[in-house]
């Protein structure tokens, strides 16, 4: 490929530090030329492996299956970083492009018959060939994707299945950049100290740096980024202003116009429909738990309606009590959803006698990043050290060498954990490169993991530290332990390297992370004073550890009610008004009218921009029974960092991937499969 005068050699031949790609070198207008050559490339790779004259073996199939497409791979992974991390009116041009161009170009693939024919000849003498347990899976994966792409339909059907697949392509980037888009051309200025009632310094300092960031004639402004809306949310006295930020907030992707949404999820709904019942699926909620733990639907919806009740009870308690405090206010209003955040925090501080606003000056940014790779040394034995003058793809973002016990480089880690207007929301790990010890045609003899967390904190002024949330604590450590999942792995093949798991075993390496964080070792550490250097305060520390399940019943509504909608949309036979269908779920179980769903239909990122966790939303609170369970391990053995415990869950859920059957894995580290209570209990909503 690199003989290709029209595209740029730093796209593919990544010669920086380490191996990495030399951001700096690639420009946007290099990407369109470079993914024509890349997918000839691997046209011709494919079409090789298909005609091959000998005989179908794992090796002239399978391995030369996960090793073809190297060059598409590196120029997609940069191409997919932009788009996400750093966008702009060219890329996302490109992106409208490329989305329907990749799906047309793999559909082609999963409709290869000569090549489909050499991996279903080895899948059915699969029990002769001496393949390993790994090899099995890489097998069992490449075969039941080709079947999943249709390969077994008659060529009219995989014609409209390939249609489909392209169609839905184009319909997710554009509703991803819908989403962006209304983020970003909202704003609400502040000027005056009565629109800044409430209004906490670090708060504040955040407002300041958005203001200047989007231009905006006001010293102040509200921004529809969660670093920014929620805290405002929770801290204003500004009722009406509370409510003016908190309807554009839900109303993304559902303000008319070129950016609304409803119609894009209309037709998303209708193709997945159709595509499941072409691939002989009762509906899409069936085609995609087929390779899951949950297996079915109905194992999905019995697991969330079993919180639901709990929580919703919980919720409703916790309703009453804000509602006395705005009686004790002298207000005569009821308890609407721009009210629960600031009367949870008033209630927060009466209850257990401290605010968010009295925490946020002990989790500086800094320590808590330094707090994840001090966990990660205890459990793992690795370190991160910092290469200042390394460029990373945007001068926000950082890189760091991760080294094990004996200095060996085992991967290279990015984190950009600032917000601004070129990223979209939310917060994700994804990678540049992932481990394997495959030999590649370009001499590489396998490959360390380049792995990268984004994140949306609020920025700080220039010489102030970041200070974060709880939330935002917990959520650094949560894509942190995505990112330990990706860099810890040890397998052979890419297929099932780090993440390669099934969406309801990807969240538990993270969402198992997070528990180290309010570890009161961890905390006593790490969380110290901005200005002072002090640690927390003893009490102040058992205030946070009191408080853990503070509001539980709200976050567990909020997020229930947007798994039991996306369940819904995936196992409806037809869907003629998604937004109708919407309201009669929240109807059907109760969702008070003081909270919403976490993720509105509009702007529901996790099922519609893109089909990562359609009809898998659910997939959090599945993982979440997992690791209440799996920590529970640990506090079995009287200490959070059991080293004989940490080796097992090493050894066989962070370093594993894909390589063997999730039950399997966790089978293997915990000796058993959970049930629901230890998850219920974590929550406070055991009884």
């Amino acid at each position: 490929m690199s003989s290709n005068s029209h595209v740029n050699p730093a796209l593919v031949e990544w010669s920086g530090v380490h191996g990495l790609p030399r951001f700096e070198a690639v420009h946007d207008d290099d990407f369109a030329a470079a993914f024509d050559a890349a997918l000839a490339e691997h046209d011709r790779e494919i079409d090789a492996i298909a005609g091959d004259s000998q005989a179908p073996s794992f090796s002239n199939t399978i391995i030369a299956l996960e090793i073809a497409g190297d060059s598409l791979s590196r120029v997609s992974s940069l191409f997919w970083n932009r788009a996400g991390a750093h966008t702009n009116e060219t890329i996302q041009a490109l992106e409208r492009d490329i989305a329907p161009k990749m799906s047309r170009h793999y559909s082609k693939i999963g409709m290869n018959a000569a090549l489909f024919a050499r991996i279903d000849a080895l899948w059915e003498k699969r029990d002769t060939l001496g393949l390993t347990g790994e090899e099995m899976r890489v097998l069992e994966r490449h075969w039941k994707g080709f079947v999943k792409s249709g390969a077994k339909l008659p060529r009219e059907q995989q014609e409209r299945l390939a249609g489909i697949n392209e169609r839905l392509a184009s319909l997710g980037a554009k509703f991803g950049q819908n989403v962006l888009a209304d983020e970003k051309s909202w704003t609400l200025p502040l000027a005056t100290e009565a629109d800044l009632e409430g209004i906490p310094a670090f708060l504040r300092d955040a407002m300041a740096s958005a203001a200047a960031e989007r231009k905006v004639h006001a010293p102040y402004a509200v921004t529809l980024s969660r670093s920014i809306i929620e805290p405002f949310l929770t801290f204003s006295s500004r009722r009406d202003l509370r409510e003016q930020a908190f309807r554009a907030w839900v109303a993304r992707g559902a303000n008319g116009g070129e950016t609304d949404n409803r119609d894009i999820v209309k037709e998303t709904l209708a193709l997945r429909a159709e595509k499941a019942a072409l691939l002989g699926y009762a509906n899409y909620a069936a085609y995609k738990l087929d390779n899951t733990m949950a297996k079915t639907p109905e194992a999905v919806n019995g697991l969330l309606r079993k919180v639901w009740d709990k929580a919703l009870a919980r919720a409703q308690d916790e309703e009453q009590e804000l509602a006395q405090l705005i009686a004790e206010e002298g207000r005569n209003h009821e308890v609407l959803p721009w009210d629960w955040r600031h009367y949870a925090e008033k209630l927060r501080s009466r209850k257990f006698n401290f605010s968010e606003a009295e925490l946020k000056p002990y989790l500086q940014l800094e320590k808590i990043i330094a707090a994840c790779f001090d966990v990660a040394s205890r459990l793992f034995g690795i370190t991160a050290v910092e290469l200042p003058d390394v460029a990373a793809y945007h001068p926000d973002a950082r890189v760091f060498e991760i080294r094990d016990r004996d200095g060996r480089l085992v991967a290279m880690f990015i984190g950009d954990y600032f917000a601004r207007a070129s990223k979209r929301s939310g917060a994700w790990m994804s990678s540049f490169q992932s481990q394997h010890k495959l030999k590649l045609k370009n001499g590489a003899d396998g490959e360390i993991p380049f792995v990268y967390n984004v994140c949306n904190f609020a920025k700080p002024e220039e010489g102030k530290p970041a200070l974060l949330s709880l939330d935002d604590a917990r959520t650094l450590f949560h894509e942190f332990g995505h990112a330990l999942h990706g860099m810890l792995s040890n397998v052979t093949y890419p297929s099932v390297s780090g993440t390669g798991v099934s969406r309801d075993f990807v969240e538990l390496p993270s969402q198992l992370y997070e528990h180290w964080l309010t570890v009161p070792e961890i905390l006593k550490q790490y969380a110290v004073h901005f200005e002072t250097g002090e640690p927390i305060p003893q009490a102040l520390l058992d205030k946070v550890l009191a408080a853990r399940n503070f509001n539980s019943g709200f976050a567990t509504v909020e997020f229930t009610a947007s798994a039991l909608v996306d369940m819904a949309f995936h196992t409806a036979d037809a869907v003629e008004d998604p937004m109708a269908v919407q309201d009669k779920v929240l109807a059907e179980i109760g969702l008070p009218q003081s909270i919403v769903m976490r993720h509105a239909t509009p702007h529901f990122q996790h099922v519609f921009a893109g089909d990562g966790y359609s009809a898998g939303y659910y997939s959090y609170m599945w993982s979440e029974v997992l690791d209440a369970d799996a920590f529970a391990a640990f506090q079995e053995k009287g200490s959070a960092f059991d080293g004989e415990t940490a080796r097992k869950l090493r050894d066989n859920i962070y370093s594993v991937g894909g390589s063997i059957d999730p039950e399997e894995a966790y089978l293997a580290f915990r000796g058993k499969m959970p049930s629901p209570d230890a998850m219920l209990a974590k929550k406070g909503l055991a009884a």
